[in-house]
């Protein structure tokens, strides 16, 4: 597994400036239509009782960083360092852009998951820097110290990726909620046809990023569909266990569960195919595998999850 992982990371991945270009357009479309379903009254009735919120920005911000890092140590020898890294970045994203539509489904208690994501996508202009630079780089350097086998120095400008982040979703965000505030009845019409739709765009993001390299995907699927299938529950678990041990409701774990098992991971293939951030020289191939293949399965994970859960009652 490790030797086919390590021919991985030295691929250079195939891919355009239009189509980098392409990628932020959806992006930012996507993180647009997300804005116009927030409203103020929901942020109001979640923050008056905080306690739900805090676990959930706890088991996403902190804990699911810090468990990957743990996990990729533990894997260290099964799993190459871009794998590694590309796992981190996913961690270090905010919540997805379909949580809300999953949490409804799995009668999780929707005002919280629209909190959340607000505050994540938000908090991410400096939150997602931090969090790669700072796990990246202590698994980088811990991983120098028992091995010479990085193939080469992952070095990123947090001031660019911060400015990156800051463009791709500050920008469609505070949008979003001018036109909320601004135009009510038209954002109230448009908001459930956006966010049902960004899932397609999300897969076209998908599309996109490997046209050039489908034999490329199909070829190392299986060794990356079983890591993200651990990360993807151990992201759900870290969720639920959060959501237990503060003794919320079952349907503010629910919600929990939902954010933190879905991850932004449009702005981690944003990011890597961002020249300023990640140089065309750097192979990314192991990053890029793994956060594509993770905003395929959480999908899959979450619509799993979400109609069990729909099924069973709360009381």
């Amino acid at each position: 597994m490790y030797e086919t992982l390590l021919g991985l990371d030295q691929i250079r991945i195939n891919f355009s400036s239009s189509g980098s270009f392409l990628l932020n357009i959806i992006l930012a479309f996507i993180m647009f239509g997300v804005a116009l379903g927030i409203r103020p009254r929901e942020f109001t009735n979640v923050i008056q009782k905080p306690k739900a919120l805090l676990a959930g920005l706890t088991a996403q911000i902190f804990l699911l960083p810090a468990l990957t890092f743990l996990i990729i140590t533990l894997l260290h020898q099964y799993i190459t360092p871009t794998v590694a890294m590309g796992m981190i970045l996913v961690a270090a994203c905010p919540g997805g852009n379909i949580s809300n539509f999953i949490s409804s489904l799995a009668k999780g208690k929707v005002e919280l998951s629209v909190t959340m994501t607000a505050f994540t996508t938000l908090g991410a202009i400096l939150t997602t820097p931090f969090n790669f630079a700072f796990w990246g780089g202590l698994y980088v350097r811990s991983l120098a110290k028992r091995s010479t086998e990085l193939l080469q120095p992952i070095e990123i400008d947090s001031i660019q990726m911060f400015q990156t982040v800051f463009i791709l979703l500050g920008i469609p965000l505070i949008l979003g909620l001018l036109c909320t505030h601004f135009l009510p009845v038209i954002s109230k019409k448009m908001a459930p046809w956006l966010q049902r739709f960004s899932i397609v765009l999300f897969l076209l993001m998908i599309v996109v990023a490997f046209s050039n390299n489908l034999d490329l995907f199909l070829n190392h699927i299986h060794y990356i569909f079983v890591l993200v299938l651990i990360h993807n529950l151990l992201a759900l678990a870290t969720g639920f266990g959060v959501g237990t041990l503060f003794g919320v409701t079952r349907n503010e774990r629910r919600a929990i569960t939902v954010e933190t098992g879905i991850q932004n991971s449009g702005l981690g293939l944003a990011l890597l195919f961002n020249p300023k951030i990640f140089p065309q020289e750097m192979a990314i191939g192991g990053m890029l595998m793994i956060t594509a293949w993770w905003g395929i399965w959480h999908i899959v994970s979450g619509l799993t999850l979400g109609g069990l859960w729909n099924r069973k009652s709360l009381s």
